[in-house]
């Protein structure tokens, strides 16, 4: 007589969370030579799937709002790698605005071979029904970046730097996208001026309340 499983058993029997990561990083590495030409787009996926050796079930069950998941997990991943190489900077020695100014540059830096890649990301996800996709991994990598700079507020400060980043964030990753210069030295003029403004308006701020 055959035996139902649990639920428990049958989250026991799935792809383990190790598994599962591992999976993405083959699909994921797979897609991006792909993304610049095609976009990401679950033809796309399943291709990158089929090359990276793992079965279209399995892709489904790692990535099941398609091409949405990959794109978003592109964006984490990116954050991931950001995060590491601020783990072995010399943050200590840095001013809050030069933690600021390094860590958006260090996030565009990351992903420099995918720059292409990066903007269709950004892109696809601002397209309705993927439109709060955008929104949230924005949140995620200005949150990562306060995070990995030391930032320890909660109150409403937490809220005010994550929205302030965001804005400069969004202009400076717009720049960076259009930038012909060497060495993307227009991008960085142009963060340093953001930086420079909001400074500016935070030391306005204070004057004001005092």
């Amino acid at each position: 007589m055959k035996r139902y499983q649990t639920m428990t058993e049958r989250k026991n029997t799935g792809p383990k969370k190790d598994q599962m990561e591992s999976v993405r990083g083959k699909i994921l590495k797979a897609a991006l030579p792909d993304v610049p030409f095609d976009g990401w787009t679950g033809a796309v996926l399943m291709r990158a799937a089929k090359s990276a050796g793992v079965d279209h079930g399995l892709a489904r069950l790692a990535f099941p709002n398609g091409a949405r998941d990959l794109a978003e997990y592109f964006l984490a991943d990116g954050d991931r790698r950001m995060i590491d190489r601020l783990a072995k900077s010399d943050l200590a020695s840095m001013k809050i605005r030069e933690k600021i100014t390094f860590a958006v540059r260090t996030r565009l830096e990351v992903d420099a071979a995918n720059r292409e890649a990066l903007r269709r990301a950004s892109t696809s996800l601002l397209i309705p029904p993927a439109s709060g996709s955008a929104a949230k991994s924005l949140y995620n990598t200005v949150d990562a970046i306060w995070v990995a700079i030391g930032d320890t507020s909660t109150d409403y400060n937490f809220y005010t730097k994550r929205a302030t980043l965001a804005g400069v964030f969004t202009t400076t990753l717009a720049c960076w996208f259009a930038d012909e210069s060497d060495g993307h030295a227009d991008t960085w003029a142009f963060l340093d001026r953001r930086i420079s403004d909001v400074m500016q308006i935070e030391k306005s701020k204070l004057r004001q309340r005092r």
